[in-house]
């Protein structure tokens, strides 16, 4: 069995052993290519029920000669033998299913689902329409926005990682909300996803034909996003949220943009005044970047990398503060910020293996 401990001990060379479970999802693929490049990760088993028996280099041919690592279906007794930490990039429920087992093994585990990202089992429930396996473990669960919970991330046996909307989202707000410059009862929440953030199951809404050149809004004021924003804006305000949320699709391959709008408390308030408040807030973060007045984020300015840039304005005319939130929906939002979760576990620098610049073009 594997002590839950820091394994750090500084000037000690050690490797990560990782395991990913779903690694032949978009999202999964993002970790592997992160997690091969990282130099202090070994990867120990790739699990992929689609693809066992195939190497991962023959799904994902960009690998050839990179990662040539043989895919497998589940074995939960031997990867918890193997592995240090597990990745679990597997659909909602299935990972309340077995994450349990990795636990009692020992085992930390970093989930990309929603299944341990709320306190309430019953509103976790209520979103997503299935019923919980292991609401025992919602207590145990750290919520992984590196940001905002990096003390309680440090040492956890159980890591949630959030979702792509909600990190726009709930990074955009934070400041706002917790220095109390703003109505809550007034929070609209308007985002921009890149079709990866459907996953890359086949369907006839995500297909070439029906996203290109085309963009539409989708489960308006009853995405399972919302929940969590809430729950989270919630906690640091120390007050109930209710939001509104509006999801669109974009025919773009990735990236998340966020408009978020909400009344301001005090009209003396100018943009370079709360410009000046979010730098304070994140001062200390190498992954946010504020924007100085009269500039605002956009989406090239992020692709491939861990970074959240965000910009603000304030409408005078109306009494209100909007900010726009920019992230790559498969780095900062799943796997580049599970990764920072699995630096923060393990005691290394933050920053290992996802430091690199955006791809601009």
């Amino acid at each position: 069995m594997h002590s839950v401990g820091i394994i750090y001990c500084s000037g000690v060379d050690f490797l990560i052993r990782a395991s990913v479970l779903g690694a032949t999802g978009y999202a999964g693929e993002e970790l592997v290519r992160i997690l091969a490049a990282h130099p202090k990760v070994k990867i120990v088993h790739l699990i992929s029920k689609s693809y066992a028996g195939e190497a991962f280099s023959d799904v994902y041919q960009s690998f050839t000669n990179i990662l040539d690592i043989k895919l497998e279906d589940i074995d939960v007794e031997r990867i918890s033998k193997d592995s240090d930490v597990v990745f679990t990039a597997l659909p909602h429920g299935a990972c309340s299913a077995i994450v349990p087992k990795f636990i009692e093994a020992g085992v930390r585990v970093i989930d990309f689902s929603g299944d341990y990202r709320y306190t309430d089992k019953d509103i976790y429930e209520k979103w997503y329409g299935i019923k919980h396996n292991s609401p025992h473990l919602l207590k145990k669960a750290v919520y992984g926005l590196c940001e905002l919970n990096r003390k309680e991330i440090a040492g956890k046996a159980l890591v949630a990682n959030p979702g792509c909307y909600t990190t726009c989202s709930i990074l955009a707000l934070a400041p706002a909300v917790a220095e109390k410059i703003i109505d809550t009862s007034s929070i609209i929440i308007d985002a921009k996803s890149g079709v990866t953030g459907a996953g890359r199951s086949a369907s006839l809404d995500f297909s070439f034909c029906e996203c290109a050149e085309n963009m539409k809004a989708y489960k308006v004021a009853e995405h399972r996003h919302t929940s969590e924003i809430e729950q989270q804006l919630s906690m640091i305000a120390n007050e109930e949220i209710t939001l509104t949320f509006s999801p669109h699709l974009m025919p773009l391959k990735r990236g998340i943009i966020a408009t978020c709008y909400a009344n301001l408390k005090d009209t003396r308030y100018s943009t370079q005044e709360i410009i000046e408040i979010y730098k304070d807030f994140y001062k200390n973060e190498r992954f946010i970047r504020i924007y100085p007045n009269g500039r605002l984020p956009e989406i090239k300015y992020i692709t491939s990398s861990n970074y959240t840039d965000i910009g603000l304005k304030v409408d005078g005319r109306n009494c209100r503060l909007i900010v726009v939130c920019c992230l790559d929906n498969l780095v900062k939002g799943a796997a580049g910020q599970a990764v920072q979760n699995m630096n923060i576990l393990f005691g290394i620098a933050e920053e290992t293996g996802i430091d690199s610049p955006p791809i601009y073009l």
